[in-house]
């Protein structure tokens, strides 16, 4: 079997998307109940964090445990890619000791080589571009609440970051209608065209109760990404009509469920009473973190 990477949601074809959903359901039910498969037994996967991490670093260090494999956490002090020794020698380097490498970094270009350079699988766990393991984790938190995300409306209020570009490229493959709520400043950019293009779904909107009318999934991430916080002031001064509270929560459809990447910044996008309040499954989206990631790895290792 051919190495394969998993940097962008667009690596999978439809098909394989939905074989990875259909494993991930199997894994959790199968982890659930005490019997989490142990395919990973004997492999050990480089997990490169550039960036802090709760869910994400944990979320995969146990799942490769889980699975019967062996993490590696390494720091931005143990590998400055670029600096200290080139990408393609890194690669080259990891690729002798380990099973995959798993990379939080901030540079997309860096991983893309770094994949290209390396002969084991390398999951992109977070760049500044796209987030696709979180988007893989949300549709599986879908699939369980609303059966399906077939012909359903999701939402995605605030800045066209990297959660929202790996929504476009969700888009690109899978069959829902994604509206952008946003304004022109923080619009996401080139990959609302190139989804348009290939026939998805994708709308941006201007207008909050718009974006909002009728969605059966409202989503939102922080309005300033890591390595943008001097920017909050001004990014919350455009967004903030953007905010998930209970008034615009009226304009969703009534069985609508809620959505949030976290760390959320409550009182900022998403009020307490919503992130706390029954149409909320953002701690279930949390929890599948695990499951879907699991999913993934058993996909790249074969």
């Amino acid at each position: 079997m051919a190495k394969r990477d998993f940097l962008q949601i667009t690596d999978f074809s439809t098909d394989e998307l939905n074989k990875l959903f259909d494993l991930a359901v199997e894994v959790k039910k199968l982890t659930k109940d005490g019997n989490s498969p142990t395919p990973l037994s004997g492999k050990s996967f480089a997990c490169i964090f550039h960036k802090p991490s709760l869910r994400t670093r944990i979320s995969f260090e146990v799942g490769i445990s889980q699975l019967g494999g062996n993490s590696l956490y390494i720091t931005d002090k143990e590998i400055e890619l670029g600096k200290r020794e080139s990408i393609e020698d890194v690669a080259r380097v990891l690729s002798r000791y380990v099973d995959g490498i798993i990379i939080r970094t901030f540079s997309h270009e860096n991983v893309e080589k770094l994949a290209e350079w390396s002969t084991v699988p390398v999951i992109n766990a977070l760049t500044d571009f796209t987030h696709p393991c979180q988007v893989i984790s949300d549709l599986l938190t879908i699939k369980e609440h609303l059966g399906t995300w077939e012909g359903k409306t999701i939402t995605y209020l605030g800045d066209g970051n990297n959660m929202a570009r790996s929504w476009i490229n969700a888009a690109r493959r899978l069959n829902f209608d994604l509206r952008i709520g946003t304004v022109k400043e923080t619009h996401p950019g080139e990959l609302v065209n190139i989804a348009t293009s290939e026939g998805a779904k994708v709308e941006v909107m201007y207008d909050p109760v718009e974006a909002v009318t009728g969605a059966h999934v409202v989503y939102t991430d922080v309005w300033a990404s890591m390595g943008e916080k001097d920017k909050a002031g001004e990014k919350g001064n455009l967004l903030e009509k953007f905010q998930i509270n209970d008034d615009l929560m009226k304009n969703a459809d009534p069985g609508a469920i809620v959505m949030h990447c976290l760390p959320a910044e409550r009182g900022r996008e998403i009020t307490d009473t919503v992130i706390d309040g029954p149409q909320s499954v953002v701690f279930d989206e949390a929890e599948n973190r695990l499951h879907a990631q699991k999913a993934i790895l058993i996909t790249l290792a074969g």
